[in-house]
Protein backbone atom coordinates (compact mmCIF):
# COMPACT_ATOMS: atom_id res chain seq x y z
CA UNK A 1 0.00 0.00 0.00
CA UNK A 2 1.50 3.33 -1.06
CA UNK A 3 2.21 6.13 1.42
CA UNK A 4 -0.48 8.30 -0.20
CA UNK A 5 -3.16 5.68 0.44
CA UNK A 6 -1.83 4.93 3.93
CA UNK A 7 -2.45 8.59 4.88
CA UNK A 8 -6.18 8.28 4.15
CA UNK A 9 -6.59 4.75 5.54
CA UNK A 10 -8.27 5.78 8.81
CA UNK A 11 -10.88 8.14 7.31
CA UNK A 12 -11.53 5.53 4.62
CA UNK A 13 -12.16 2.85 7.26
CA UNK A 14 -14.50 5.25 9.10
CA UNK A 15 -16.55 5.74 5.93
CA UNK A 16 -16.52 2.00 5.13
CA UNK A 17 -17.92 1.19 8.60
CA UNK A 18 -20.87 3.53 8.05
CA UNK A 19 -21.57 2.27 4.54
CA UNK A 20 -21.26 -1.37 5.57
CA UNK A 21 -23.89 -0.97 8.30
CA UNK A 22 -26.36 0.66 5.93
CA UNK A 23 -25.92 -1.87 3.12
CA UNK A 24 -25.89 -4.90 5.43
CA UNK A 25 -29.27 -3.87 6.80
CA UNK A 26 -30.67 -3.23 3.32
CA UNK A 27 -30.87 -6.88 2.28
CA UNK A 28 -30.98 -8.52 5.72
CA UNK A 29 -34.58 -7.58 6.45
CA UNK A 30 -36.00 -9.52 3.47
CA UNK A 31 -35.20 -12.82 5.18
CA UNK A 32 -37.10 -11.76 8.32
CA UNK A 33 -40.37 -10.66 6.68
CA UNK A 34 -42.31 -13.87 7.53
CA UNK A 35 -41.29 -13.50 11.19
CA UNK A 36 -42.31 -9.83 11.18
CA UNK A 37 -45.77 -10.79 9.89
CA UNK A 38 -46.15 -13.20 12.81
CA UNK A 39 -44.68 -10.87 15.44
CA UNK A 40 -46.96 -7.94 14.61
CA UNK A 41 -49.99 -10.11 13.73
CA UNK A 42 -50.14 -8.32 10.41
CA UNK A 43 -50.33 -9.22 6.72
CA UNK A 44 -47.59 -9.56 4.13
CA UNK A 45 -48.98 -6.64 2.12
CA UNK A 46 -48.63 -4.38 5.18
CA UNK A 47 -45.20 -5.59 6.33
CA UNK A 48 -43.78 -5.18 2.82
CA UNK A 49 -44.12 -1.44 3.42
CA UNK A 50 -41.21 -1.74 5.85
CA UNK A 51 -39.06 -2.28 2.77
CA UNK A 52 -40.98 -0.01 0.39
CA UNK A 53 -41.08 2.82 2.95
CA UNK A 54 -37.33 2.55 3.47
CA UNK A 55 -36.68 2.77 -0.28
CA UNK A 56 -39.06 5.72 -0.63
CA UNK A 57 -37.32 7.59 2.19
CA UNK A 58 -33.94 7.02 0.56
CA UNK A 59 -35.27 8.22 -2.78
CA UNK A 60 -36.59 11.39 -1.13
CA UNK A 61 -33.42 12.30 0.76
CA UNK A 62 -30.70 11.38 -1.75
CA UNK A 63 -31.32 14.40 -4.04
CA UNK A 64 -30.97 16.68 -1.02
CA UNK A 65 -27.73 15.16 0.28
CA UNK A 66 -25.51 17.27 -1.99
CA UNK A 67 -27.08 20.53 -0.83
CA UNK A 68 -26.90 19.49 2.84
CA UNK A 69 -23.24 18.57 2.35
CA UNK A 70 -22.42 21.92 0.73
CA UNK A 71 -24.39 23.88 3.32
CA UNK A 72 -23.39 22.17 6.58
CA UNK A 73 -20.20 20.28 5.68
CA UNK A 74 -19.81 16.73 4.42
CA UNK A 75 -18.27 15.38 7.64
CA UNK A 76 -21.03 16.74 9.87
CA UNK A 77 -23.88 15.49 7.68
CA UNK A 78 -22.24 12.06 7.28
CA UNK A 79 -21.95 11.60 11.07
CA UNK A 80 -25.50 12.86 11.74
CA UNK A 81 -26.83 10.45 9.11
CA UNK A 82 -25.18 7.48 10.84
CA UNK A 83 -26.52 8.70 14.18
CA UNK A 84 -30.07 8.91 12.80
CA UNK A 85 -29.78 5.41 11.34
CA UNK A 86 -28.49 4.00 14.64
CA UNK A 87 -31.23 5.63 16.74
CA UNK A 88 -33.86 4.43 14.27
CA UNK A 89 -32.51 0.88 14.64
CA UNK A 90 -33.19 1.04 18.38
CA UNK A 91 -36.70 2.30 17.70
CA UNK A 92 -37.33 -0.57 15.25
CA UNK A 93 -36.48 -3.08 17.99
CA UNK A 94 -38.85 -1.32 20.42
CA UNK A 95 -41.75 -1.03 17.94
CA UNK A 96 -45.00 -2.50 19.29
CA UNK A 97 -47.02 -2.46 16.07
CA UNK A 98 -46.54 -2.84 12.33
CA UNK A 99 -47.33 0.84 11.83
CA UNK A 100 -44.66 1.93 14.30
CA UNK A 101 -42.12 -0.43 12.74
CA UNK A 102 -42.79 0.95 9.24
CA UNK A 103 -42.48 4.54 10.52
CA UNK A 104 -39.12 3.81 12.15
CA UNK A 105 -37.92 2.11 8.96
CA UNK A 106 -38.76 5.33 7.09
CA UNK A 107 -36.56 7.22 9.58
CA UNK A 108 -33.81 4.68 8.90
CA UNK A 109 -34.14 5.38 5.20
CA UNK A 110 -33.73 9.13 5.75
CA UNK A 111 -30.46 8.50 7.58
CA UNK A 112 -29.19 5.72 5.35
CA UNK A 113 -29.97 7.55 2.11
CA UNK A 114 -27.37 10.25 2.71
CA UNK A 115 -24.53 8.01 3.87
CA UNK A 116 -23.71 6.56 0.44
CA UNK A 117 -23.52 9.71 -1.75
CA UNK A 118 -21.81 11.84 0.89
CA UNK A 119 -19.37 9.08 1.81
CA UNK A 120 -18.39 8.58 -1.84
CA UNK A 121 -17.93 12.33 -2.32
CA UNK A 122 -15.65 12.55 0.75
CA UNK A 123 -13.54 9.62 -0.46
CA UNK A 124 -13.18 11.12 -3.91
CA UNK A 125 -12.09 14.47 -2.47
CA UNK A 126 -9.44 13.02 -0.13
CA UNK A 127 -8.06 10.42 -2.61
CA UNK A 128 -4.75 11.01 -4.46
CA UNK A 129 -5.72 11.85 -8.07
CA UNK A 130 -3.68 8.99 -9.53
CA UNK A 131 -5.04 6.44 -7.02
CA UNK A 132 -8.77 7.12 -7.29
CA UNK A 133 -9.47 3.71 -8.84
CA UNK A 134 -7.56 1.83 -6.14
CA UNK A 135 -9.26 3.75 -3.33
CA UNK A 136 -12.70 3.32 -4.90
CA UNK A 137 -11.93 -0.39 -5.15
CA UNK A 138 -11.35 -0.48 -1.40
CA UNK A 139 -14.58 1.41 -0.87
CA UNK A 140 -16.37 -1.05 -3.13
CA UNK A 141 -15.95 -3.87 -0.61
CA UNK A 142 -18.88 -2.79 1.62
CA UNK A 143 -20.95 -1.61 -1.34
CA UNK A 144 -20.87 -4.94 -3.15
CA UNK A 145 -20.27 -7.43 -0.35
CA UNK A 146 -22.57 -6.22 2.45
CA UNK A 147 -25.80 -6.84 0.46
CA UNK A 148 -24.63 -10.41 -0.15
CA UNK A 149 -23.61 -11.08 3.46
CA UNK A 150 -26.87 -9.57 4.78
CA UNK A 151 -29.09 -12.59 4.02
CA UNK A 152 -26.48 -14.99 5.48
CA UNK A 153 -26.32 -13.15 8.78
CA UNK A 154 -30.06 -12.49 8.91
CA UNK A 155 -30.88 -16.12 8.10
CA UNK A 156 -28.70 -17.28 10.97
CA UNK A 157 -30.15 -14.72 13.41
CA UNK A 158 -33.75 -15.47 12.45
CA UNK A 159 -33.29 -19.25 12.65
CA UNK A 160 -31.30 -19.40 15.88
CA UNK A 161 -32.35 -16.24 17.72
CA UNK A 162 -34.72 -13.40 16.72
CA UNK A 163 -35.20 -10.80 13.96
CA UNK A 164 -34.61 -8.11 16.59
CA UNK A 165 -30.88 -8.79 16.44
CA UNK A 166 -30.81 -7.66 12.80
CA UNK A 167 -31.25 -4.17 14.28
CA UNK A 168 -29.38 -4.67 17.56
CA UNK A 169 -26.13 -5.32 15.66
CA UNK A 170 -26.40 -1.83 14.13
CA UNK A 171 -25.92 -0.19 17.50
CA UNK A 172 -22.27 -1.12 18.22
CA UNK A 173 -21.39 -0.69 14.54
CA UNK A 174 -23.07 2.73 14.51
CA UNK A 175 -21.28 3.85 17.68
CA UNK A 176 -17.92 2.78 16.23
CA UNK A 177 -18.73 4.53 12.94
CA UNK A 178 -19.68 7.78 14.71
CA UNK A 179 -16.56 7.71 16.90
CA UNK A 180 -14.26 7.01 13.97
CA UNK A 181 -15.99 9.66 11.86
CA UNK A 182 -15.55 12.33 14.51
CA UNK A 183 -11.91 11.40 15.07
CA UNK A 184 -10.58 10.54 11.63
CA UNK A 185 -12.67 12.08 8.84
CA UNK A 186 -11.05 15.41 7.94
CA UNK A 187 -13.06 18.60 8.05
CA UNK A 188 -13.16 19.39 4.36
CA UNK A 189 -13.51 22.86 3.00
CA UNK A 190 -17.16 23.62 2.41
CA UNK A 191 -18.30 23.93 -1.16
CA UNK A 192 -20.13 27.11 -2.09
CA UNK A 193 -23.67 26.43 -0.90
CA UNK A 194 -26.30 27.38 -3.41
CA UNK A 195 -29.41 29.22 -2.36
CA UNK A 196 -32.16 26.92 -1.19
CA UNK A 197 -33.92 25.58 -4.29
CA UNK A 198 -37.48 25.29 -2.96
CA UNK A 199 -39.07 24.02 -6.17
CA UNK A 200 -36.22 21.56 -6.64
CA UNK A 201 -36.64 20.30 -3.08
CA UNK A 202 -40.34 19.72 -3.76
CA UNK A 203 -40.39 18.20 -7.23
CA UNK A 204 -37.06 16.29 -7.10
CA UNK A 205 -37.87 14.13 -4.07
CA UNK A 206 -41.52 13.85 -5.17
CA UNK A 207 -40.45 12.56 -8.59
CA UNK A 208 -38.03 9.97 -7.20
CA UNK A 209 -40.42 8.87 -4.45
CA UNK A 210 -43.38 8.52 -6.83
CA UNK A 211 -41.33 6.58 -9.39
CA UNK A 212 -39.99 4.23 -6.72
CA UNK A 213 -43.51 3.78 -5.36
CA UNK A 214 -44.89 3.02 -8.82
CA UNK A 215 -42.32 0.40 -9.73
CA UNK A 216 -42.39 -1.15 -6.24
CA UNK A 217 -46.13 -1.80 -6.58
CA UNK A 218 -45.86 -3.46 -9.99
CA UNK A 219 -44.63 -6.75 -8.55
CA UNK A 220 -47.76 -7.14 -6.42
CA UNK A 221 -50.52 -5.48 -8.45
CA UNK A 222 -49.22 -5.61 -12.03
CA UNK A 223 -48.06 -2.83 -14.33
CA UNK A 224 -51.59 -1.87 -15.35
CA UNK A 225 -52.90 -1.33 -11.81
CA UNK A 226 -54.02 2.06 -10.53
CA UNK A 227 -51.28 1.99 -7.88
CA UNK A 228 -48.62 1.77 -10.56
CA UNK A 229 -50.28 4.23 -12.94
CA UNK A 230 -50.77 6.86 -10.24
CA UNK A 231 -47.21 6.47 -8.95
CA UNK A 232 -45.58 6.54 -12.37
CA UNK A 233 -47.88 9.34 -13.58
CA UNK A 234 -47.07 11.61 -10.67
CA UNK A 235 -43.42 10.64 -10.90
CA UNK A 236 -43.05 11.39 -14.61
CA UNK A 237 -44.91 14.71 -14.41
CA UNK A 238 -42.91 15.76 -11.34
CA UNK A 239 -39.67 14.70 -13.03
CA UNK A 240 -40.44 16.79 -16.13
CA UNK A 241 -41.24 19.81 -13.97
CA UNK A 242 -38.08 19.19 -11.93
CA UNK A 243 -35.90 19.07 -15.08
CA UNK A 244 -37.36 22.31 -16.42
CA UNK A 245 -36.95 24.05 -13.05
CA UNK A 246 -33.37 22.84 -12.56
CA UNK A 247 -32.23 23.84 -16.05
CA UNK A 248 -33.55 27.36 -15.50
CA UNK A 249 -32.06 27.78 -12.01
CA UNK A 250 -28.72 29.48 -11.56
CA UNK A 251 -28.04 27.37 -8.46
CA UNK A 252 -30.13 24.19 -8.84
CA UNK A 253 -30.54 21.38 -6.34
CA UNK A 254 -29.09 18.92 -8.86
CA UNK A 255 -26.86 20.29 -11.60
CA UNK A 256 -28.41 18.61 -14.66
CA UNK A 257 -26.31 20.70 -17.05
CA UNK A 258 -23.50 18.24 -16.42
CA UNK A 259 -25.33 15.96 -18.87
CA UNK A 260 -24.02 18.23 -21.63
CA UNK A 261 -20.78 16.28 -21.27
CA UNK A 262 -20.98 13.34 -23.69
CA UNK A 263 -18.63 11.05 -21.68
CA UNK A 264 -20.58 11.79 -18.49
CA UNK A 265 -23.97 11.10 -20.10
CA UNK A 266 -22.87 7.82 -21.68
CA UNK A 267 -21.31 6.71 -18.40
CA UNK A 268 -24.43 7.50 -16.35
CA UNK A 269 -26.70 5.64 -18.81
CA UNK A 270 -24.29 2.71 -18.62
CA UNK A 271 -24.45 2.93 -14.82
CA UNK A 272 -28.25 2.68 -14.99
CA UNK A 273 -28.15 -0.32 -17.34
CA UNK A 274 -25.65 -2.25 -15.24
CA UNK A 275 -27.53 -1.32 -12.04
CA UNK A 276 -30.65 -2.99 -13.47
CA UNK A 277 -28.66 -6.14 -14.25
CA UNK A 278 -26.88 -6.12 -10.87
CA UNK A 279 -29.96 -5.49 -8.72
CA UNK A 280 -31.88 -7.99 -10.83
CA UNK A 281 -29.28 -10.69 -10.13
CA UNK A 282 -29.20 -9.70 -6.45
CA UNK A 283 -32.99 -10.19 -6.31
CA UNK A 284 -33.24 -13.31 -8.50
CA UNK A 285 -30.43 -15.49 -7.16
CA UNK A 286 -31.77 -16.00 -3.60
CA UNK A 287 -35.30 -16.55 -4.89
CA UNK A 288 -34.05 -19.03 -7.49
CA UNK A 289 -32.15 -21.03 -4.89
CA UNK A 290 -35.23 -21.26 -2.66
CA UNK A 291 -38.01 -21.74 -5.21
CA UNK A 292 -36.25 -23.97 -7.74
CA UNK A 293 -33.44 -25.61 -5.77
CA UNK A 294 -35.39 -25.94 -2.52
CA UNK A 295 -32.87 -24.42 -0.11
CA UNK A 296 -34.00 -22.57 3.01
CA UNK A 297 -33.07 -18.96 3.77
CA UNK A 298 -29.96 -19.78 5.81
CA UNK A 299 -28.68 -22.33 3.27
CA UNK A 300 -29.29 -19.81 0.50
CA UNK A 301 -27.22 -17.24 2.33
CA UNK A 302 -24.37 -19.72 2.73
CA UNK A 303 -24.48 -20.57 -0.99
CA UNK A 304 -24.13 -16.87 -1.81
CA UNK A 305 -21.12 -16.45 0.48
CA UNK A 306 -18.56 -17.50 -2.19
CA UNK A 307 -20.09 -14.79 -4.37
CA UNK A 308 -19.27 -12.25 -1.67
CA UNK A 309 -15.67 -13.48 -1.50
CA UNK A 310 -15.40 -13.23 -5.29
CA UNK A 311 -16.76 -9.68 -5.11
CA UNK A 312 -13.98 -8.69 -2.70
CA UNK A 313 -11.35 -10.05 -5.09
CA UNK A 314 -12.92 -8.54 -8.22
CA UNK A 315 -13.48 -5.10 -6.75
CA UNK A 316 -9.86 -4.84 -5.60
CA UNK A 317 -8.62 -6.08 -8.97
CA UNK A 318 -10.91 -3.66 -10.81
CA UNK A 319 -9.67 -0.66 -8.83
CA UNK A 320 -6.04 -1.38 -9.64
CA UNK A 321 -6.74 -2.11 -13.31
CA UNK A 322 -8.69 1.14 -13.58
CA UNK A 323 -5.66 3.15 -12.48
CA UNK A 324 -3.61 1.46 -15.21
CA UNK A 325 -5.97 0.94 -18.13
CA UNK A 326 -9.05 3.07 -17.54
CA UNK A 327 -12.67 2.00 -17.19
CA UNK A 328 -13.58 0.91 -20.74
CA UNK A 329 -12.02 -2.60 -20.77
CA UNK A 330 -13.33 -3.22 -17.24
CA UNK A 331 -16.91 -2.36 -18.21
CA UNK A 332 -16.80 -4.59 -21.28
CA UNK A 333 -15.27 -7.51 -19.38
CA UNK A 334 -17.54 -7.10 -16.34
CA UNK A 335 -20.74 -6.87 -18.38
CA UNK A 336 -19.64 -9.93 -20.38
CA UNK A 337 -19.13 -11.87 -17.13
CA UNK A 338 -22.64 -10.91 -15.97
CA UNK A 339 -24.11 -11.92 -19.35
CA UNK A 340 -22.34 -15.30 -19.28
CA UNK A 341 -23.43 -15.98 -15.70
CA UNK A 342 -27.05 -15.09 -16.48
CA UNK A 343 -27.00 -17.32 -19.58
CA UNK A 344 -25.67 -20.28 -17.57
CA UNK A 345 -28.31 -19.68 -14.88
CA UNK A 346 -31.04 -19.72 -17.54
CA UNK A 347 -30.04 -23.30 -18.41
CA UNK A 348 -30.26 -24.63 -14.85
CA UNK A 349 -33.17 -26.66 -13.49
CA UNK A 350 -34.30 -28.21 -10.23
CA UNK A 351 -32.13 -31.23 -11.04
CA UNK A 352 -28.92 -29.23 -11.39
CA UNK A 353 -26.16 -30.21 -9.00
CA UNK A 354 -24.45 -27.96 -6.48
CA UNK A 355 -21.34 -27.96 -8.64
CA UNK A 356 -23.34 -26.70 -11.63
CA UNK A 357 -24.72 -23.85 -9.50
CA UNK A 358 -21.46 -22.44 -8.19
CA UNK A 359 -19.86 -21.09 -11.38
CA UNK A 360 -22.87 -19.15 -12.76
CA UNK A 361 -23.63 -17.71 -9.31
CA UNK A 362 -20.05 -16.50 -9.02
CA UNK A 363 -20.04 -15.02 -12.53
CA UNK A 364 -23.43 -13.33 -12.37
CA UNK A 365 -22.77 -11.85 -8.94
CA UNK A 366 -19.16 -10.76 -9.48
CA UNK A 367 -19.13 -9.05 -12.88
CA UNK A 368 -20.41 -5.77 -11.44
CA UNK A 369 -17.62 -5.81 -8.85
CA UNK A 370 -15.00 -5.60 -11.59
CA UNK A 371 -16.11 -2.18 -12.79
CA UNK A 372 -18.85 -0.80 -10.50
CA UNK A 373 -16.68 1.46 -8.35
CA UNK A 374 -14.38 2.31 -11.25
CA UNK A 375 -17.36 3.49 -13.27
CA UNK A 376 -18.41 5.73 -10.37
CA UNK A 377 -14.86 7.11 -10.23
CA UNK A 378 -14.95 7.70 -14.00
CA UNK A 379 -18.26 9.57 -13.67
CA UNK A 380 -16.87 11.84 -10.96
CA UNK A 381 -13.74 12.48 -13.03
CA UNK A 382 -15.97 13.42 -15.98
CA UNK A 383 -17.79 16.07 -13.94
CA UNK A 384 -16.49 19.51 -12.86
CA UNK A 385 -14.74 19.19 -9.44
CA UNK A 386 -17.05 21.75 -7.81
CA UNK A 387 -20.04 19.55 -8.66
CA UNK A 388 -18.76 16.28 -7.16
CA UNK A 389 -21.19 16.41 -4.20
CA UNK A 390 -24.09 17.00 -6.59
CA UNK A 391 -22.96 14.27 -8.99
CA UNK A 392 -22.92 11.59 -6.27
CA UNK A 393 -26.41 12.67 -5.20
CA UNK A 394 -27.62 12.46 -8.79
CA UNK A 395 -26.10 9.06 -9.54
CA UNK A 396 -27.15 7.49 -6.23
CA UNK A 397 -30.72 8.75 -6.53
CA UNK A 398 -31.13 7.47 -10.07
CA UNK A 399 -29.45 4.16 -9.23
CA UNK A 400 -31.98 3.73 -6.43
CA UNK A 401 -34.85 4.20 -8.87
CA UNK A 402 -33.25 1.84 -11.40
CA UNK A 403 -32.65 -0.78 -8.72
CA UNK A 404 -36.28 -0.62 -7.63
CA UNK A 405 -37.37 -0.75 -11.26
CA UNK A 406 -35.25 -3.89 -11.73
CA UNK A 407 -36.72 -5.70 -8.72
CA UNK A 408 -40.30 -4.79 -9.65
CA UNK A 409 -39.79 -5.53 -13.34
CA UNK A 410 -38.20 -8.94 -12.83
CA UNK A 411 -40.78 -9.81 -10.18
CA UNK A 412 -43.56 -8.97 -12.63
CA UNK A 413 -41.87 -10.97 -15.39
CA UNK A 414 -41.63 -13.98 -13.09
CA UNK A 415 -45.28 -13.85 -12.04
CA UNK A 416 -46.48 -13.35 -15.62
CA UNK A 417 -44.98 -16.74 -16.51
CA UNK A 418 -46.70 -18.56 -13.67
CA UNK A 419 -50.11 -20.26 -14.00
CA UNK A 420 -51.14 -19.22 -10.48
CA UNK A 421 -50.46 -16.05 -8.52
CA UNK A 422 -50.53 -15.11 -4.87
CA UNK A 423 -49.62 -11.64 -3.62
CA UNK A 424 -47.52 -10.94 -6.67
CA UNK A 425 -45.34 -14.07 -6.32
CA UNK A 426 -46.78 -17.31 -7.62
CA UNK A 427 -46.98 -20.44 -5.47
CA UNK A 428 -46.95 -23.43 -7.80
CA UNK A 429 -44.78 -26.26 -9.15
CA UNK A 430 -40.99 -26.29 -9.20
CA UNK A 431 -41.01 -26.86 -12.96
CA UNK A 432 -43.13 -23.74 -13.52
CA UNK A 433 -40.72 -21.74 -11.37
CA UNK A 434 -37.78 -23.14 -13.31
CA UNK A 435 -39.28 -22.11 -16.66
CA UNK A 436 -40.10 -18.62 -15.38
CA UNK A 437 -36.58 -18.11 -14.05
CA UNK A 438 -35.07 -19.36 -17.31
CA UNK A 439 -36.74 -16.56 -19.29
CA UNK A 440 -36.01 -13.94 -16.64
CA UNK A 441 -32.29 -14.76 -16.54
CA UNK A 442 -32.21 -14.49 -20.35
CA UNK A 443 -33.63 -10.96 -20.03
CA UNK A 444 -30.84 -10.13 -17.57
CA UNK A 445 -28.36 -11.47 -20.11
CA UNK A 446 -29.79 -9.19 -22.83
CA UNK A 447 -29.51 -6.17 -20.53
CA UNK A 448 -25.88 -7.07 -19.77
CA UNK A 449 -25.16 -7.36 -23.51
CA UNK A 450 -26.54 -3.83 -23.94
CA UNK A 451 -24.04 -2.83 -21.24
CA UNK A 452 -21.23 -4.35 -23.34
CA UNK A 453 -22.33 -2.30 -26.36
CA UNK A 454 -22.50 0.89 -24.28
CA UNK A 455 -19.05 0.12 -22.93
CA UNK A 456 -17.65 0.02 -26.47
CA UNK A 457 -18.68 3.66 -27.08
CA UNK A 458 -17.46 4.91 -23.71
CA UNK A 459 -14.96 7.74 -24.09
CA UNK A 460 -12.03 8.55 -21.83
CA UNK A 461 -12.03 11.65 -19.62
CA UNK A 462 -9.01 13.91 -20.07
CA UNK A 463 -7.06 12.51 -17.11
CA UNK A 464 -7.86 8.81 -17.54
CA UNK A 465 -4.99 6.46 -18.40
CA UNK A 466 -4.37 5.76 -22.09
Amino acid sequence: MSNEITKIRKPLIAIIVGMFMILLNMTALNVAIPDLVETFHSSLSVIQWATTGYILAEAVIIPLSGWFSDRFGAKRVFIISILLFTISSILCVLASSAEQFILFRVLQGLGGGMVMPIGMAIVFRISPPDKVGTVMGMLGVPILVAPVIGPVLAGWLVEFSSWHYIFWINIPIGIIGIWMGIRYIPKLEKQIAAKLDILGMIFGPLAFAALVYGVSQAGEYGWGSKHVMIGLGIGIISLLIFIVVELRKKDPLLELRVFRSHPFTIAVILLWITAIAFYGILFLNPLFLQKVQGYNAFETGLLLLPQAIACIIFVQLGGRLFDRFGVKPLVIAGAAIIALGAYLLSNLSSNSSLGELVLPLLLAGSGQALFGMSLNAYIMKSAPPKLVNRVTSLTNATQQVMGSFAVAGFSTLLTSRMPEKSSGIALTSVDAWSNAFSLTFLVVMVIAVIGIIMGLILRKPIDEPN
